[in-house]
Parts: structure tokens; sequence; C-alpha cells
């Protein structure tokens, strides 16, 4: 009788260490995975928030207008002072507007640059009639379209993965095309980093001068070409009305029509 409520006790405490054991296994399994999930969204967040803390991706611009003395003399300034700070022009263009000279230029510099460049090229500025400076702030875009394009290129590699194995036709050309759209996809998102990129490295300034006198040009007008110029505007204004003419032409000849028509009434009535 001892040894069967023995035995029968060491049964009772085998059973119940071995559930005690199932029960804190499965409760160690399922916080491990429940860490993971409640981790893998603060974790993202996380590492963003450090980018976009340390590594801000600003886009700079500015628009610069002002008066000069002389253009001749602003752009060799200009051109030396872009040399001095790795700047280079992408857009220059001139010419007359409303009696005034003016210069527009287009600059591209080093993000790092863009302070002392402006700095450094007012110094010789007596006012300006324009001067906008913007800092656009696409940190959020840079870091979404880099995450895109990091899963488009790992659901790429799964796809590239499950192609080996594929044995029909039918799978073969439903992973192909499925393919060719997420390549499409990468394609468009490596152009807006890159676009992204170069936008954020090289800053964009517009400068805008003028002076309203001929010789800020750096040439000297004459008055014998100012006369062959008076003369060259009169024949352009002469062929333009002649032009005009020719666009016209149509009700011109409808009103010789009428005109001759009403007047024959006219004489015809007065016979009568």
């Amino acid at each position: 009788m001892k040894t069967f409520c023995l035995r029968f006790f060491m049964c009772l405490l085998f059973i119940s260490c071995k559930e005690n054991f199932t029960e804190v296994d499965v409760a160690e399994n399922t916080s491990s995975f429940s860490n993971i999930s409640n981790l893998s969204e603060p974790v993202r967040e996380e590492s963003i928030n450090k980018l976009m803390t340390h590594d801000l991706k600003i886009i700079k611009t500015a628009r610069l207008r002002y008066p000069t003395q002389d253009l001749k003399t602003s752009f060799e300034t200009l051109s030396k002072v872009a040399k001095i700070y790795k700047a280079y022009i992408q857009n220059d263009n001139s010419g007359t507007d409303y009696g005034s000279y003016y210069r527009n230029v287009t600059i591209r510099i080093p993000n790092t640059h863009f302070d002392a460049f402006i700095t450094e090229i007012s110094k010789g500025v007596t006012h300006f009639d324009v001067k906008e400076i913007a800092a656009q702030d696409v940190t959020e875009e840079f870091v979404d379209v880099t995450a895109r394009l990091k899963a488009k290129r790992n659901l790429e590699s799964r796809y590239l993965e499950i192609v080996k194995k594929a044995t029909k036709v039918s799978e073969i050309l439903e992973i192909e095309k499925e393919l060719s759209k997420i390549r499409e996809e990468i394609e468009v998102a490596e152009g807006r980093l890159h676009y992204l990129e170069n936008r954020v490295a090289m800053s964009t300034i517009s400068i805008e001068m003028y002076t309203e006198k001929a010789e800020g040009t750096g040439t000297r007008v004459s008055y014998g070409s100012k006369m062959w110029n008076a003369i060259t505007s009169g024949f352009n204004g002469l062929s333009s009305f002649f032009l005009g003419l020719l666009q016209i032409w149509p009700f011109i000849l409808i009103f010789v029509v009428v005109f001759i028509f009403v007047r024959r009434k006219i004489r015809n009535k007065k016979k009568l």
C-alpha cells in the first residue's frame, strides 16, 4: 500500500512539473514573439527619427534681383566668386527690356557654400529689388523613397528565386510580368532619389542684374548707331504694318465689295 501511494505521488509530481514546464516554455516563446512584433515598428521609427535629426536633406534655393552700374564688371566679379566656392554657371542670358539692360544667371553651388556665396556677392550691392531665400526639407520624402526602393529590390530578389524553381511556362510568364512592373517601379524610385540627392547636394541661385545705362553693358553707342537703329526700327514698323494688312486681306476684300455694291445702289436710285 505504501509502495502504491509513493508511486501515485511521484506520478502526480511528474505531471505537475511537465505542465509547469510547458506553460513556461509557451509563455516565453509568446513573450519573445510579442516583443519582436512590438519592437519592429519603434525600431523603424527610431531609425527614421535618427536620420531626420542627424542627416537632414535640405534643398536650398535663392532668387536675387539688383541694379548695377556695369553689367560686364558685375558678371566678371560673379564668375570669380563662383570659382572660389566651386560653383558653376548653368544658364546665362542677357538682353534689353523697356530701355534697361539685363543679365540673368543661374548658378549651381555646393550646399555647404550656399550662405557664404550669397554673403560674398551681396557686398557690392546697394540694394536688392528681390531677395528670396528658401529651404525645403525633403528628409521625409528621401527616407520614404529609400525605404520603398529597398522593399522593391527585396521583392525583385524573391521573384528571381521563385522563377528559378518554376516549372510551368504559365508560371514563368506570370512571374516575368510581375518582375517587369517591379523593375519599372525601381527605375522610377531610383530616378526620384537621384534627383533629390542632386538638388540637396547642389543648391540653385538665380541672379538678375540690370542697368538703365548703355555703358553698363560694356559697349558704347554712337550717334550714328542711334540713327541707324531708328531707321531700322522705322523699317521694321512699316514691314509689320504691311504684314498686318496681309493678315486681314479677306476683310478688306469684303469691305471693298460691299462698298462698291452700296455705291451702285445709290447711283441707281439717283437715276430713277
